[in-house]
């Protein structure tokens, strides 16, 4: 089922619409820093300068955050796991309520194409503020793990053997679903290339995740899909033209299996609305997103 969602007075931007689609094409690869600095270059005037775009388009970590590692409705600490057909061992951040009476619901949280950055940890403690275990996993743990900034992030990530990361996810999933303090309901909720793995995930290991929510990730390799069978919670932003374009075929798919699953696209959202860290966040519809992840978590994990 696909919902449109109405038109929401989205927060507005004093930044051209092309400097985000510039970004979003350099995070991902399509285009390295030098182009994407000449581009920005033919934007700025008098009033709109480079010194104005830079901050606005570039993470800034410790303002975005929203749950202190040090906050007493949480305990966080980092585990190791076995990953035999990836780089032999995962790393990652586990994040449990405090107190934790008995066993809970368990989501695995999968970084941007960057590691796992002070954004993503931010999200697992508020998935654990909110009552689940939250683990998320670096996949630059094989590389010595996320540098401290995205630019060499993305850099190394971009160096590893992408099937290996893959399975490290996989094995990081069944790790999550089997430990000590899961109730065995696992969840998965992904963020651009981590929306990717929630996709993958939920082709790879339809009868371990009972409830999966890809924020703008494409969809698994096409042989794989024919495996998915939901709970899925699509989230998608409106201005997303190259993750939007996956879409038409993979609901194709879904349909085809008969797959439980919602999408809604969020009214004049940008790829990356959910990150607090920059200015692509757009507060109202990261906020409903967030709500119906939450909901959609208690829902089917419970």
């Amino acid at each position: 089922m696909s919902l449109q969602e109405p038109s929401p007075s989205a927060t507005t931007h004093p930044i051209p619409q092309e400097a985000f689609d510039w970004y979003d094409e350099y995070a991902h690869g399509v285009i390295d820093r030098r182009t994407f600095m000449a581009r920005l270059g033919t934007l700025t005037t008098a009033t709109l300068t480079m010194g104005m775009l830079l901050p606005v388009l570039m993470p800034d970590y410790e303002a975005a955050e929203q749950v202190s590692f040090n906050d007493e409705s949480i305990k966080a600490s980092y585990l190791t796991f076995p990953s035999p057909k990836g780089h032999g061992e995962g790393r990652g951040y586990f994040v449990t309520p405090v107190p934790l009476e008995g066993k809970a619901p368990v989501v695995l949280v999968i970084h941007e194409n960057r590691g796992l950055n002070p954004y993503i940890k931010d999200v697992a403690r508020r998935l654990a503020k909110a009552g689940f275990i939250a683990f998320a996993p670096d996949a630059l743990h094989p590389a010595g793990g996320y540098p401290g900034n995205d630019d060499e992030g993305r850099a190394m990530q971009g160096k590893l053997d992408r099937a290996k990361i893959e399975q490290d996810f996989i094995a990081a999933a069944e790790f999550l679903k089997a430990h000590e303090l899961s109730s065995g309901k696992l969840g998965a909720v992904g963020f651009c290339f981590g929306g990717y793995i929630v996709n993958m995930l939920a082709a790879t290991l339809p009868e371990s995740l009972n409830a999966g929510v890809p924020f703008y990730g494409t969809p698994a390799a096409k042989e794989l899909r024919k495996n998915v069978k939901g709970q899925l919670l699509v989230q998608l932003a409106e201005l997303d033209k190259r993750v939007n374009g996956s879409w038409p075929e993979y609901e194709a798919d879904l349909k085809a299996n008969g797959a439980n699953y919602t999408m809604h696209l969020y009214s004049k959202a940008n790829h990356g609305f959910h990150n607090d860290s920059t200015g692509r966040y757009d507060e109202e519809n990261a906020e409903l997103a967030w709500k119906r992840t939450l909901a959609f978590f208690k829902s089917n994990l419970s």
